[in-house]
C-alpha cells in the first residue's frame, strides 16, 4: 500500500523552498538589527509544561496537543507553541544571569490536532520572539512595531493593528466574578467548552468562535473598565508609544488571545483579505508564565507568525517572491578526458563562490545546453576534448547567444557575475 503524509502535514518542496528560505532570511535579517539572538528548543517537552504554562482551560491543552507516553513512562507532548518551551529553556540554563533584557527569536514547526484548513495544518511552522526581563511599556511598543516592520518588510499593506490591556491577576479577581455572573445569565445559549469555562476561567469564554455566541461575548463585561492604577498605567504608556512612532491601531477590548499566561497588552495583526482565520501575527505580555512554570517571577513579552498563513498572505497580496535559484555557470563537456577537466573546474568554480552545475546524465552537447537554459544560467562553458587539446574552452553567454573563446588558465580569472 502506497504510504502518503499523514493528514494535515505537508512537504515543502522546490521552488516553493525558496519562498520559505526567502521569508526566514528576511526575518533573521530583521532580528540582526533589532538585537534578538535566535534559541532552539526541542520539539517535544514534558506534557505539564504546556498544561501549566498554556492553561489547562485552552483549547489548545484540552484538544489539540499530540500526547503520547515515551519508554520511561513520561507524558511527553509535541510543541504547540514556542513560549512556554523558551521560558523553561530561560529558566533552566540562568540566562537571567546575562545582560537584561535578553531578545529572543526562534524558526521552526509546531503540532496541533486540528482540522485542516486553508493557512492552517496540524504540523505548522512559527516565527516568533520573547523579550525576557522588563516591563517597560516602550518593548511592548517595540515587539508591536517589530511585528509590523516585519510583514511591511515583506511587501504587505493592507495591515489592521488591534491591542488591548488584559490587565493582572489582582485586578482580574473583581472582573472575573463580574463576567461569571454575566455568562450565567445566558449559560444555556453558549457552547458545551464554553458553559465549562465559566466556573474554571470566564476569561475564555470570550475567545470562543462559534457564531451563536459572538452576540453575547460583544455585550460582556469589559477588562479595560477593571483595569488597576498600575495596569491602566502601562496601557496609557503603550498606546503613548505607539502614537510616537506613527503606529495606527484599534482598541479591541475583547481580545484576549488563545493562551492563558497573557498579562497586560495583547495584540493582533490582521490582514483584511484572509476571511475568518484573518489574524497573521499576534502576541503579547506574559509576566506571571515564569512563575506558573515553576521559575522566579520574570517580565515577558512576544509575538509569534505562522508561516503558512503568511505565505497564503503574500500569495493574495500577489507579492513577487523567489521562484527559482538562479546558476551562475553550466558545464558543457563533450568526451571523457574534458570531462575530467571539467569536474576539476567545477570544483575551482564553486570554491571561487559561484553556483555551478554540469551534465550528469552523459546528454549530447545540444541538450547540455537546453537544460542550462532551463536552469536559467548566465554563461555556459563549453569544454569538449578538441578545446582541451587546445587549451582553451568557450564561454557563451545565454541571455544574448554571444560566445568567445579563452584559454582554461584564464577562466578563474574571468568575472561571470557581470551583466
Amino acid at each position: 500500500m502506497k504510504i502518503n503524509a499523514p493528514r494535515g502535514t505537508n512537504d515543502i518542496l522546490p521552488p516553493l523552498s525558496l519562498k520559505w528560505q526567502y521569508i526566514e532570511e528576511k526575518a533573521r535579517d530583521l532580528m540582526a538589527r533589532y538585537n534578538y539572538q535566535e534559541i532552539r528548543t526541542p520539539i517535544f517537552e514534558y506534557t505539564e509544561l504546556f498544561q501549566r504554562g498554556i492553561g489547562e482551560t485552552t483549547d489548545v491543552v484540552e484538544k489539540e496537543m499530540y500526547t503520547f507516553t515515551d519508554k520511561s513512562g513520561r507524558s511527553i507532548t509535541l510543541r504547540p507553541e514556542g513560549t512556554a518551551g523558551i521560558v523553561r529553556a530561560y529558566l533552566e540554563n540562568k540566562l537571567y544571569g546575562q545582560m537584561q533584557p535578553l531578545k529572543l527569536y526562534y524558526i521552526g514547526p509546531m503540532f496541533r490536532y486540528e482540522r485542516p484548513q486553508a493557512g492552517r495544518f496540524r504540523q505548522f511552522h512559527q516565527f516568533g520572539v520573547e523579550v525576557f526581563g522588563s516591563n517597560d511599556p516602550a518593548l511592548d511598543a517595540e515587539v508591536i512595531v517589530l511585528g509590523v516592520n516585519y510583514l511591511k518588510e515583506l511587501g504587505l499593506e493592507n495591515l489592521d493593528i488591534y491591542i488591548n490591556s488584559i490587565g493582572c491577576p489582582d485586578c482580574r479577581k473583581e472582573y472575573f466574578k463580574d463576567l461569571q455572573e454575566y455568562f450565567n445569565q445566558y449559560r444555556q445559549e453558549l457552547c458545551e467548552d464554553c458553559q465549562s469555562r465559566i466556573d474554571r476561567n470566564p476569561m475564555r469564554v470570550l475567545d470562543c468562535k462559534v457564531d451563536n455566541s459572538k452576540e453575547i461575548i460583544s455585550n460582556a463585561p469589559s477588562i479595560l473598565d477593571y483595569l488597576c492604577a498600575d495596569c491602566q498605567e502601562h496601557f496609557a504608556r503603550v498606546k503613548d508609544y505607539l502614537s510616537v512612532l506613527g503606529l495606527d491601531y484599534t482598541i479591541d477590548a475583547r481580545m484576549v488571545r488563545g493562551l492563558d499566561y497573557y498579562t497586560n497588552t495583547v495584540f493582533e495583526i490582521k490582514y483584511s483579505g484572509l476571511g475568518a482565520q484573518d489574524t497573521i501575527l499576534a502576541g503579547g505580555r506574559y509576566n506571571g508564565l515564569a512563575e506558573e512554570i515553576g521559575g522566579k517571577s520574570i517580565p515577558g513579552i512576544g509575538f509569534a507568525a505562522g508561516m503558512e498563513r503568511l505565505l497564503l498572505t503574500l500569495e493574495k497580496e500577489k507579492v513577487d517572491l523567489p521562484e527559482s535559484s538562479e546558476l551562475d555557470i553550466y558545464l558543457v563537456t563533450i568526451g571523457e578526458e574534458a570531462r575530467k577537466e571539467a569536474i576539476k573546474l567545477l570544483y575551482q568554480l564553486r570554491n571561487k563562490g559561484y553556483r555551478v552545475e554540469t551534465d550528469y546524465l552523459e546528454r549530447g552537447m545540444k541538450s547540455q545546453l537546453k537544460a542550462a537554459d532551463r536552469l536559467m544560467v548566465k554563461y555556459a562553458i563549453i569544454l569538449g576534448d578538441d578545446e582541451l587539446a587546445q587549451g582553451k574552452a568557450i564561454i557563451k553567454n545565454m541571455q544574448t547567444g554571444e560566445q568567445e573563446e579563452i584559454a582554461l588558465e584564464k577562466i578563474l580569472e574571468e568575472d561571470f557575475r557581470k551583466e
